[in-house]
């Protein structure tokens, strides 16, 4: 039994017995699937054992979303600085997702929006069903998360077109742009990520990961300087209130 720790409700684990792939499945429906604090440490803590392990991880949500992003509930009572270091951790997650060096695979049931879509965009992989659809409104309320990984997948132009105008892309759009590698049925999410594995076999595990670092952008540092950056200004509480057309949290 895999000794992973993951507060139930949050993440569900594939066994050990499941094969090459270890999946990592977000289990908060009721919230579409959103990042609270325990499912990104739970991510972070299941990638570094499936490393480890020296498998390829898979990430997928239950239910109709990947992942609604993060997860604003009761962020009324939290401190900027508890925001700041929630969407640092989220940044360190995506980090060590693009920079696996086993290759990861997102499987994309339904919407990913968010953090949900930069967790998708830090894979090696994107495999979407018909249903797949991506949004990033980070700037919206001023949070730089996951940039330079958007833009190394779907070039510059596209980037700045998705970013400053909010776009939402379909998965046909999604597939056109690169943003998706491949579109299958719901059912067969797996079963592809499972045919793609197969066809790395005659690569030693030190040639698969030498690959991946080779073909990632080694951005990280300036990435999470420029989301410290974005996050440093003044009145991120009121931005995302303002953002969601909410209450703003009093002074």
């Amino acid at each position: 039994m895999d000794a992973t720790p993951y507060r139930e409700g949050t993440l569900k684990l594939g066994s050990a017995a499941d094969g090459a792939i270890r999946t990592l499945t977000l289990t908060r429906e009721e919230k579409a699937n959103a990042l609270d604090a325990a499912s990104v440490d739970a991510l972070s803590t299941a990638l570094d054992s499936a490393i480890r392990d020296g498998r390829a991880v898979a990430f997928g949500g239950q239910g109709r979303a990947f992942s609604g992003g993060f997860d604003f509930t009761g962020i009324e009572e939290q401190s900027e600085g508890d925001l700041l270091l929630r969407f640092v951790r989220i940044e360190a997650l995506l980090q060590a997702v693009a920079s696996a060096p086993v290759a990861t695979f997102a499987l994309v049931g339904g919407a990913a929006f968010g953090a949900g879509a930069d967790l998708a965009a830090a894979c090696s992989y994107r495999i979407g069903s018909p249903e797949a659809k991506f949004r990033f409104p980070g700037f919206r309320f001023g949070v730089a998360l996951g940039t330079r990984r958007l833009a190394h997948t779907v070039g510059t132009d596209m980037a700045r077109s998705i970013l400053l105008e909010n776009t939402t892309i379909d998965a046909e759009q999604a597939l056109k742009i690169g943003l998706l590698n491949r579109i299958v049925d719901r059912a067969e999410l797996l079963s592809t990520a499972e045919s793609v594995l197969a066809s790395h076999r005659g690569l030693a595990p030190a040639a698969s990961a030498r690959i991946l670092r080779l073909t990632a952008p080694d951005t990280g540092d300036a990435d999470m300087a420029e989301l410290a950056r974005s996050l440093a200004t003044p009145g991120l509480h009121e931005r995302i209130a303002a953002y969601r057309g909410g209450p703003r949290k009093s002074s």
